[in-house]
């Protein structure tokens, strides 16, 4: 981590041409603004400095950098998330970034008491973004809060190595589903 700034990346959807940017509510101001009045140290980079008219090879690159170069990125989930940015959160786990998740409640990757084979998942996360996140948490004072925990060195960050512990998972909890796969 850096010295005397905290620089933190704000990955999330955002509107796809001139014409959606119109009456697009900014989410990033918000988490700007109540973070920096809680923590001064910490200045804020985005993809809103380049547009997709540059080309797919520079949009990619200039947004793995900016997760590259970032202590923290901090993922807006309270809508359903592209393509894109679920691939950031995988990339911020190569580079060993801590990745803190915002999915209140009953929003579309977070659901209450819902029901999978029968069986009652109180609070379930998309297993994708959970695996990604080192915190998800409801709301942006929560984002604060772990934010100051982890200034502190007191968490611990996922790498990469963390689907290679899920896979291992997945051979170890379901042997039956493994050996059938491996037969194939």
């Amino acid at each position: 981590m850096r010295k005397n700034k905290l620089k933190i990346v704000l990955l999330g959807s955002l509107p796809k041409g001139d014409n959606a940017r119109k009456t697009f509510m900014d989410w990033k101001l918000e988490y700007i603004e109540k973070i920096q009045k809680k923590i001064p140290e910490a200045i804020f980079i985005h993809g809103d400095l380049i547009s997709d008219k540059e080309g797919s090879e520079v949009v990619v690159g200039h947004d793995l950098w900016l997760i590259k170069h970032a202590d923290i990125v901090i993922v807006h989930a309270i809508s359903k998330i592209g393509a894109g940015t679920a691939q950031e959160m995988v990339i911020a786990k190569i580079f060993k970034k801590p990745v803190i998740s915002v999915i209140p409640k009953d929003t579309h990757h977070r659901k209450s008491n819902i029901v999978f084979h029968e069986t009652l998942i109180k609070d379930w996360i998309h297993p994708f973004l959970d695996v990604s996140s080192d915190a998800v948490v409801q709301n942006i004072d929560e984002v604060i809060v772990w934010i100051k925990k982890y200034m502190r060195g007191s968490l611990k960050v996922k790498d990469f190595s963390v689907f290679d512990k899920t896979i291992q998972s997945f051979e170890k909890k379901l042997p039956k589903a493994y050996t059938e796969y491996i037969k194939k």
